[in-house]
């Protein structure tokens, strides 16, 4: 283990974790709107994947088997505010089809698989990239499995932590091998990471207010 890496991903944490506080994130009331809301921000903010998600909640398809029984040019028009509803309708029934085909419609034994076996599962479901499926796998599962996404790669490889080319696996790793395999953790850190993308490390950065502003580029 990168010793050197292992501090400064401690060290990061916690400065993200005294200016923002817990995150509480995932918002969902059950593992399978976790699932939804994983496919539903594909390319998206998260104020329409709620706006989508309520749509849903309004129709009570927000188990399983009621949104496996909806037609999916219906569900495409009740989730019309997430974007690419008609590729995230087939997506979404995608995932109903593989736990009713081969987990007769069990979500909770689906997710009690091993996380590397339910992740290689997941994607193997049309539609389920890397991200999704580490979502699903921390938030749904509640699987150590570190979630990267744009704002995390944005944050790291501007500060020189990693190169701009780092692919997603490499990425992950990169957090699974220097931290404590906890979930809570996990949780957190990639909550705080979008906080922090989100107010700050945009495509133009606000690098003099952004609490990890004032750190040195690491030689890692």
């Amino acid at each position: 283990m990168n010793r050197q890496r292992m501090d400064l991903l401690h060290d990061i944490f916690h400065r993200l974790y005294e200016t923002f506080g817990p995150q509480h994130w995932w918002p969902a009331d059950s593992p399978f709107e976790v699932v939804i809301g994983a496919i539903l921000t594909q390319n998206t903010a998260w104020k329409n994947v709620r706006q989508a998600i309520g749509k849903l909640r309004e129709r009570d398809l927000l188990q399983l088997d009621h949104l496996d029984a909806v037609p999916q040019e219906e569900l495409a028009t009740l989730i019309r505010a997430s974007g690419y509803y008609n590729q995230k309708a087939r997506k979404l029934k995608a995932f109903c089809s593989h736990v009713k085909h081969f987990w007769q419609s069990d979500l909770a034994a689906f997710l009690a698989q091993e996380a590397e076996s339910l992740r290689e599962e997941l994607l193997g479901i049309f539609g389920i990239g890397q991200e999704t499926a580490d979502s699903i796998v921390l938030y749904a599962a509640h699987k150590p499995c570190f979630v990267v996404d744009a704002y995390t790669h944005r944050i790291f490889s501007r500060h020189g932590w990693v190169p701009e080319e780092i692919t997603y696996q490499e990425m992950r790793s990169y957090f699974e091998e220097a931290l404590e395999r906890d979930v809570a953790l996990f949780k957190e850190y990639h909550a705080l990471l979008v906080r922090t993308g989100h107010l700050y490390c945009r495509k133009k950065p606000l690098c003099d207010s952004c609490p990890l502003g004032d750190y040195p580029v690491p030689n890692i």
